[in-house]
C-alpha cells in the first residue's frame, strides 16, 4: 500500500512538472495558473471572433497555425466552444486567457490586448508540426508595464524588400513590441518615394558602390546598389503593420545624414558646388574606397558621419523639407514624426554666408556651452516641429536635438546613454530610452564574433544578459518625472549587416531578452529563470526557421 502511495505520488509530481514545461513564455505573464486537463486544437475547431479588431487576431492565429502547422480554422461570429476572442474598449492593453477542455478564452480589455492574449496562445502550442495540438489547461492574467515597446531598422544604409519587412513587423508581433521605427532615409540611401521630388529616388536612392570591410574599408565592391518603396508599399507596410497593432515611425533625417538628398537636390547643400568626394576623404575614408567620378554630388559610399548636410540658411531647404513631409505624413497615421536630429556636423554651417546671416537675423549667440551654431540647430528643429504640429503630428529626434534648447513639445529618443533622457524628462518631455549600451542589435552579441559588426576589434559588445538586465527606467531620475519614460525599442543599424539572414542573426534571440525587460515590471525580472523559458522559445525559433545566435 505504502509503494503505491509513493508511486502515485511521484507519479502526480511528474505530470505536474510536464505541465509546467509546457508553459513557458515569454515575456513572462503577470500570473499563471496551471491546472489539470488539456484542450486539443482539431481542424473543426472554430475560432469566436466578432467584430473587425477581433477578427485581426483571428487572421493572424490563423495564418501562424497554416504556416506552421499546416491548417486553418473556421471563424465565427458568435459561439460558447472552440477559441473565444473578445477585446473590450477600455483603453487598456491588458488580457487573460482560460483555456479548459472544452474552450479557451481570451478577453482583452481592448483590441491590442486581445492580439496580446493570441500571442501567448501561440507560445503554448506543440513545438513540432501536428494536425491535433494540445494547449495544456492553464488561466493567465498579464500587462505591459510599459506603454512602448519598439523596434528600429535601418533600411537606408542596406536595403531589405517589402516581404522581409512584413516577416519583420511579425517578429515583433509575435513578441509583443507594438511600435515599427522605419529609418528611412541617410547618407547612403533615400528609401522612400516623393513624387514631387523624383530625383530623390531615381538619384539618391542609389549609390556607386559600398565600402568592402570595417570602416574605413579595405576597398569597394564598385557595383550600384539601392532601392526604394514606392507610395503604396508604403501603405502596404502600414496596413500590415496596423492589422498587428504595430504602429510605424516613419524617420526622414534632418539636418544632419542628408547626403543622399543632396545627392538628388544640390541646392539643399550650403556648398552646392563641392564634391561628395571631398567630404567623404574629409570624414576619414580613403581616396582609394570611391567608386564612379569624383566631381559633383552622388550618395555616400562609406559609413561614418559627413559635414555635407542641410543648409539652414535658405528657404528653398525649408521649403523642400515641408514638401517631403506633406507627401510622407499622409503614409503614416502615427501621432509621431521621426526627424532624426543627430550627428550634424556644424563645420559647413559656421563657414556658410547664409546660414551666418541666419544667424545674425535670428540674433542667435554663442555661449560657453554651445556654439551659435548649435543654436541654429535648435531653430531648425523648433521650425520643423511647429510644421508637423500644424499637421497634428508630433515631433521625436534623437537625444542631440536637446543641444540648443528643446522645440516645445517633442519627445526625445534617448541614444548616447541615459543622459539625454533623464535631462528631458526633467523639462517635462515625453522619452523613449534606447541606450546604445544596452539596446543597439547592431553590436556584437559575443566577445569575439566570427561576423563582422560595427564594435567587431574594438572590445564592445552586448550580450544577452546585458539586454535582459536593462533597467528602462533610469536610476537618477526622481520619481516626478519617471511618468515621462514612455517606453523604450531597440535598434538595429544595417551597415555591416548586407541580408535578411544576418539581419535575424544579430535580432535573435536577444529580441525575446529586449521584449520581457519592456514588458515586464522591473522588480519581477529573472535571469534564471527567463534563460530556461529561453531554450523553449529557442525551439519555437527553430520551427520558424529562424537564423538565430544558438550558443
Amino acid at each position: 500500500m505504502l509503494k503505491s502511495v509513493s508511486f502515485l505520488f511521484t507519479m502526480l509530481a511528474c505530470c505536474h512538472f510536464l505541465t509546467a514545461q509546457k508553459v513557458n513564455i515569454i515575456p513572462q505573464p503577470t500570473s499563471i495558473t496551471e491546472r489539470a486537463g488539456t484542450f486539443t486544437i482539431k481542424r473543426n475547431t472554430v475560432i469566436v471572433a466578432g467584430t473587425k479588431d477581433e477578427i485581426k487576431s483571428a487572421n493572424f492565429l490563423n495564418d501562424y497555425l497554416n504556416s506552421y502547422y499546416g491548417f486553418k480554422l473556421p471563424v465565427k461570429s458568435s459561439g460558447n466552444k472552440g477559441i473565444i476572442i473578445t477585446a473590450a474598449n477600455t483603453g487598456k492593453d491588458e488580457y487573460t486567457l482560460d483555456a479548459g477542455k472544452k474552450a479557451i478564452i481570451i478577453k482583452g480589455s481592448s483590441a491590442p490586448g486581445a492580439f496580446y492574449g493570441v500571442q501567448t496562445l501561440i507560445q503554448l502550442l506543440p513545438l513540432q508540426k501536428s494536425t491535433a495540438l494540445t494547449v495544456p489547461a492553464v488561466s493567465i492574467a498579464d500587462a505591459p508595464a510599459t506603454q512602448y515597446r519598439g523596434l528600429h531598422l535601418d533600411v537606408s544604409r542596406h536595403y531589405f524588400p517589402v516581404d522581409f519587412l512584413k516577416k519583420y513587423i511579425d517578429f515583433l508581433a509575435l513578441h509583443k513590441m507594438n511600435y515599427f521605427h522605419w529609418h528611412l532615409t541617410d547618407d547612403q540611401g533615400w528609401r522612400i518615394e516623393i513624387k514631387k521630388y523624383p530625383e530623390l529616388t531615381k538619384v539618391g536612392a542609389w549609390r556607386n558602390g559600398t565600402i568592402i570591410g570595417k570602416f574605413p574599408g579595405t576597398g569597394n565592391t564598385n557595383q550600384r546598389y539601392g532601392g526604394f518603396y514606392t507610395q503604396e508599399e508604403a501603405k502596404e507596410i502600414v496596413k500590415y503593420a496596423a492589422d498587428r497593432f504595430v504602429t510605424v515611425i516613419p524617420e526622414i533625417e534632418m539636418p544632419g545624414h542628408g547626403s543622399a538628398a543632396i545627392a538628388a537636390y544640390p541646392f539643399l547643400s550650403c556648398f552646392p558646388e563641392k564634391s561628395s568626394f571631398e567630404f567623404f576623404k574629409r570624414a576619414g575614408n580613403k581616396a582609394q574606397n570611391w567608386a564612379g567620378a569624383t566631381t559633383g554630388k552622388t550618395v555616400m559610399q562609406s559609413w561614418g558621419v559627413y559635414d555635407d548636410i542641410f543648409c539652414a540658411g535658405k528657404e528653398s531647404t525649408f521649403e523642400f523639407l515641408e514638401n517631403v513631409l506633406d507627401e510622407v505624413l499622409p503614409l503614416f497615421p502615427s501621432k509621431i514624426v521621426h526627424i532624426g536630429g543627430d550627428e550634424a556636423p556644424k563645420k559647413n554651417w559656421e563657414q556658410c554666408p547664409l546660414c551666418q546671416k541666419r544667424i545674425k537675423e535670428l540674433n542667435i549667440k554663442g555661449d560657453k556651452k554651445h556654439k551659435a551654431e548649435h543654436y541654429l540647430q535648435s531653430y531648425f528643429v523648433q521650425r520643423m516641429e511647429k510644421y508637423l504640429n500644424g499637421k497634428g503630428k508630433t515631433l521625436l529626434g534623437w537625444d542631440e536635438i536637446l543641444e540648443g534648447g528643446l522645440a516645445p513639445n517633442a519627445w526625445v529618443m534617448s541614444w548616447r546613454g541615459e543622459s539625454g533622457g533623464i535631462e528631458a524628462a526633467t523639462e517635462q518631455h515625453n522619452v523613449i530610452m534606447t541606450p546604445n549600451s544596452y539596446a543597439y542589435f547592431d553590436h556584437q552579441q559575443v566577445a569575439k564574433d566570427d561576423s563582422l559588426t560595427i564594435t567587431n576589434n574594438d572590445g564592445g559588445f552586448l550580450p544577452i544578459k546585458k539586454v535582459y538586465g536593462w533597467k528602462l527606467m533610469p536610476e537618477k531620475l526622481g520619481k516626478e518625472y519617471q511618468q515621462y519614460i514612455q517606453g523604450g525599442q531597440a535598434n538595429l543599424w544595417t551597415e555591416y549587416i548586407t541580408n535578411s539572414a544576418k539581419v535575424e542573426y544579430m535580432l535573435f534571440p536577444r529580441v525575446a531578452a529586449l521584449c520581457e525587460s519592456l514588458w515586464s515590471p522591473q522588480d519581477k525580472k529573472d535571469w534564471d529563470g527567463f534563460s530556461k523559458r529561453l531554450e523553449t522559445q529557442k525551439k519555437r525559433y527553430d520551427l520558424w526557421g529562424i537564423n538565430y545566435y544558438s550558443k
